[in-house]
């Protein structure tokens, strides 16, 4: 089994027609389909992002980092939420992705999360963060 990470992108657009949309349809949407993956033993994690004029960019473009508040000028895509989920293969999680109640216009990007084993297990970070995720119950 492997991690993958389903990322919800929209555009303007897609978002427009998703904020047209009734929030209680929206939510049965989604939580039928967070349902599906939980029977299946494949949801780890998802989440919804706020509204992206909440947020807050740090660019790291010069030498000292700048906060910028949204909202943002043109966006192209915009990322608005994530589901995780431990599935066998990239096939599987494309198939998952093909099944998410999407709003026409918008995009799932699916990337591969590494597992910790995959790092140098004799790097005293790795050490670290494997000693913090024992304790925390995630291996």
């Amino acid at each position: 089994m492997a991690k993958y990470m389903l990322i919800m992108r929209g555009t303007d657009e897609s978002v427009a027609k998703m904020m047209e949309t009734p929030f209680e349809d929206m939510i049965e949407a989604m939580g039928r389909f967070n349902e599906e993956m939980i029977r299946a033993g494949v949801l780890v994690a998802t989440e919804g992002l706020d509204d992206p004029s909440q947020g807050v960019v740090v660019d790291f473009s010069g030498e000292t980092p700048v906060v910028t508040d949204g909202p943002y000028g043109e966006t192209k895509e915009l990322f608005g939420g994530f589901c995780l989920l431990d599935v066998a293969s990239k096939e599987e999680a494309v198939e998952w992705a093909k099944r998410l109640p999407a709003i026409t216009g918008s995009k799932v990007e699916i990337r591969r999360v590494p597992g910790i084993d995959e790092f140098p297990q004799d790097n005293e970070w790795i050490v670290r963060e494997r000693e913090w995720r024992e304790r925390t119950g995630q291996i």
